[in-house]
């Protein structure tokens, strides 16, 4: 049999009760997975009073909450304590607290994982979160191994883009990564040749494998989307975290251009950081400039959108991966994007590429798409990869 696996579920715990981004994703796709393996599966969660262990029970009923099938359950006392947890975080770190099969303050993390777990087994960490010095040597000391993917390295690239204070953390998380981790697990080759670089400067770059994230398209409800929203004429889409490097501006810029004329732009995701310019404009926007801010969607109204829609628009200045376009595709939506080297990796040719400097390129495809339909791809469907695929790679490591 394989060696039991302990999944760190610590970010999924931490964003309960919002909506999943493309690494909560992730994380909620390996958490599937393996509850469903024979293989001796556990969750390690990082809650304000220390770390929880959860079974594959507890894991169960984790994951029925998650996913909205079972509601959290009421705060206990504990949970009143921290400042800077939502209500529904409290409740969340409630119910692990009663699932949990053991229990333990931060420095008896090690004597805990050895107590609890069989031997030899391995933790994956795909969440970016909970990377410690103390988990990872704890994991070391009970006898376990390390498998940690790394989505991008954009804060090291593109510091600029960051929340203030942010980017050195982010460096030494990966440091520990680059100490500590026996695996690596990268989301596309791209990634792992920009992680790579910092890596060797840093005097040791730990084995690692490639394996493309799987695709899940979520059914399409037309029917939850909210009321009013103009999709009865073509229209685009552009979805994503409202941040600089996604790259707003230009298209606020390109419809600002096209002027009254220009197609509906639905813009969909939450309001990051560092982006005061964009909030103001689309605070500021009318009903001539033909643009809504959606956010806020759930995954069934969302896909309808992105599935009706002439084209999805992917301006972003760097990406690790690019699950919207990836998804786009698969919904069978036309996606015009940057011309990123990862996007080319994943995507293939099915993409319009136009760099973000051709804004020529990018208003004569927009206004081409928005009296054109697809035809393209319903002749010559997007099959994206599966995530079958990608654990049949990543669980060969030993």
């Amino acid at each position: 049999m394989p060696p039991a696996r302990l999944l760190d579920l610590t970010r999924s715990l931490r964003r309960a009760g919002r909506v999943a981004t493309g690494v909560d994703r992730v994380e909620h796709a390996y958490l599937s997975h393996f509850l469903v393996d024979d293989v001796a599966t556990f969750g390690l969660l990082r809650t304000a009073f220390g770390y929880v262990l959860l079974n594959k029970s507890g894991l169960k009923k984790f994951l029925n909450r998650l996913e909205g099938q079972t509601e959290w359950g009421p705060p206990d006392l504990l949970s009143r304590l921290p400042r800077r947890r939502s209500a529904v975080q409290k409740k969340a770190e409630s119910d692990v607290r009663r699932f949990a099969a053991a229990r333990c303050l931060r420095g008896n993390l090690a004597k805990t994982l050895s107590d609890t777990l069989p031997t030899e087994y391995v933790y994956y960490n795909v969440g970016h979160s909970n990377l410690t010095e103390r988990v990872l040597t704890a994991i070391h000391a009970s006898g376990g191994k390390t498998a940690v993917m790394v989505h991008d390295v954009i804060p090291l690239e593109h510091p600029e883009f960051q929340r203030e204070g942010s980017v050195e953390p982010f460096r030494d998380k990966v440091r520990r990564v680059s100490t500590h981790a026996d695996w690596v697990i990268y989301n596309s080759q791209d990634t792992k040749l920009r992680t790579e670089k910092f890596m060797r400067d840093w005097g040791h770059v730990p084995r690692s494998i490639v394996s493309h994230l799987g695709t899940i398209v979520p059914p399409v409800d037309a029917a939850q989307l909210p009321a009013g929203v103009p999709v009865d004429q073509p229209y685009f889409v552009v979805v994503g975290t409202i941040e600089p490097r996604k790259n707003h501006i230009l298209l606020l810029d390109l419809w600002a251009e096209m002027g009254p004329e220009a197609p509906p732009l639905f813009v969909c995701g939450g309001r990051g950081w560092n982006n005061d310019a964009v909030f103001t404009r689309l605070d500021q926007m009318t009903a001539n400039d033909n643009v809504y801010e959606l956010s806020g969607l759930g995954d069934a109204a969302l896909a309808a959108l992105v599935k009706g829609a002439a084209g999805m628009l992917f301006p972003s200045h760097a990406e690790g991966y690019g699950l919207p376009p990836l998804e786009a595709l698969t919904l069978g939506t036309r996606v015009l994007c940057n011309d990123l080297q990862v996007l080319r990796e994943i995507l293939g040719n099915k993409p319009v590429y136009a760099p973000v400097s051709d804004r020529y390129l990018w208003i004569s495809t927009i206004k081409n798409w928005a009296t054109n339909p697809p035809k393209a791809l319903e002749a010559d469907p997007f099959i994206g990869p599966k995530w079958s695929d990608h654990f049949k790679t990543v669980l060969r490591l030993r």
